[in-house]
Parts: structure tokens; C-alpha cells; sequence
């Protein structure tokens, strides 16, 4: 669904700064159409981070979070070169999986 996430990670003095920009609708299911008609809810519900394998970050989103989520977040122990890999999942069951390696 949708195009690549941007996804930059830099690390510095030992720790990995990884910023992220989803793209996403993000539809909270309350907003109507020029006919009058709900636009049907459709937002990521799942967030999920990993090093190398191992897992940094987990988050769950709902409604609130608005269009297109921009993320940072920072964690120790990357090292240029290794990868990130970002993966999301919607209220609807689309799934979306990118990576980057990280670089100095």
C-alpha cells in the first residue's frame, strides 16, 4: 500500500537516531465525502522497529495519529552499515515493510 516509508538512520557517539515518514492516509473513519457519505476508517494500528533482527521499537497508533506519521526515536548498539528494517499493519490487514542501513 501506498509508496516506500523515507526512512534515515544515523548513529553518533553510540547511539542510532532513526526518523521515519510513513505514508499512510490515516482515515479516522469520521469524515465525509462531498456526497454527504463517511469515508470508511483506514489508519496504521502497528508500528515495529528492528535492528538486525532485534526488535527496538513497538508502538500501536489508532485514529488520532494524522496523515502521513512522521517517527523518531533512538536506541544503542547500531553501527554503520547495519539495517533497520520498519514494518506497519492497518486496521484493514495491508502491511508495509521497508529498510535502510544505518549510516554514520
Amino acid at each position: 500500500m501506498g509508496n516506500p516509508m523515507k526512512i534515515r538512520a544515523a548513529v553518533k557517539d553510540g547511539v542510532t537516531e532513526v526518523k521515519i515518514l510513513m505514508q499512510h492516509e490515516m482515515e479516522t473513519g469520521l469524515r465525509k465525502d462531498a456526497d454527504g457519505n463517511l469515508v470508511p476508517a483506514c489508519f496504521i494500528t502497528e508500528v515495529k522497529a528492528q535492528h538486525n533482527g532485534r526488535t527496538v521499537l513497538e508502538a500501536q497508533f489508532g485514529q488520532s495519529v494524522s496523515k502521513n506519521p512522521y517517527l523518531v526515536f533512538r536506541f544503542k548498539g547500531g553501527v554503520a552499515g547495519d539495517k533497520i528494517t520498519i514494518s506497519w499493519v492497518d486496521n484493514k490487514g495491508d502491511t508495509r515493510s521497508d529498510e535502510t542501513a544505518i549510516s554514520a
